[in-house]
């Protein structure tokens, strides 16, 4: 756990915050610790924080979610990998943090909803991973998942762009929107040959895991810098 603990001051994190990612020393641990965390509604505009940030305001998107995964499992012994999986335009994309186990694929996810969620590593490839997220990755019946990316090695990319960053992490967003992405459906396959999924099934997705509030709850007197898109929002006569 000491290692763990070091791993973590030198990524920069308090040693307050480090000791209790320290305690997630295997993946199912990591997502209960994920899962607890309020979801995040973004009701003062769009937000990408950083791991420091997600644990002092206590709340995260799936983004966000994947971030303080991804750290847990570098501090864990595991390399810190993030997938990103591509919507329509009609939709939003959905991050993981991915883990390995016998060479099988598992996926740690931040959602709200009953189904974009855990992912045991039984999987052979990311695009099977990836497929098994599809028949319930949603908007009101329709199916909107089209694409997955490669897996993203945060140990290539500076602690400080998604550890600690203060603000909007706009790089990371960019270099998660920016991977290479592979198509999941087949060629020439339209949009509208996919069948909308049964209502009963879209009832079951309006389920929730944490109440949405109307205001961030915050644990101090703090406010975060506005994201780019507030603040390009503001500039508009």
């Amino acid at each position: 756990m000491q290692k763990a603990i070091e791993i973590g001051k030198k990524l920069g994190l308090s040693a307050e915050v480090a000791i209790i990612l320290a305690e997630l020393r295997t993946p199912d641990l990591i997502q209960d610790f994920v899962n607890s965390i309020p979801w995040n509604t973004e009701p003062d505009g769009d937000t990408a924080r950083s791991v420091s940030e997600i644990l002092r305001l206590r709340q995260a998107h799936c983004a966000e979610g994947a971030f303080v995964a991804a750290c847990a499992l570098w501090m864990a012994g595991h390399p810190p990998l993030l997938m990103d999986m591509g919507a329509s335009e009609a939709d939003v994309d959905h991050v993981v943090a991915l883990f390995r186990r016998d060479n099988y694929w598992g996926a740690i996810s931040k959602s709200n909803s009953p189904f974009l969620r855990y992912r045991d590593p039984i999987y052979r490839t990311l695009r099977e991973l990836s497929l098994s997220f599809f028949p319930q990755y949603v908007l009101k019946r329709e199916k909107t998942l089209r694409t997955y990316s490669v897996s993203i090695d945060l140990q290539k990319i500076d602690p400080a762009l998604w550890v600690t960053h203060q603000g909007y992490c706009l790089e990371m967003i960019e270099i998660l929107t920016s991977a290479r992405h592979f198509d999941l459906l087949p060629h020439n396959f339209k949009d509208n040959q996919l069948r909308p999924i049964d209502p009963i099934e879209a009832r079951s997705n309006t389920l929730t895991e944490h109440v949405e509030p109307k205001k961030i709850i915050r644990l101090d007197d703090h406010q975060p810098p506005a994201s780019p898109l507030d603040q390009a929002a503001s500039a508009e006569p």
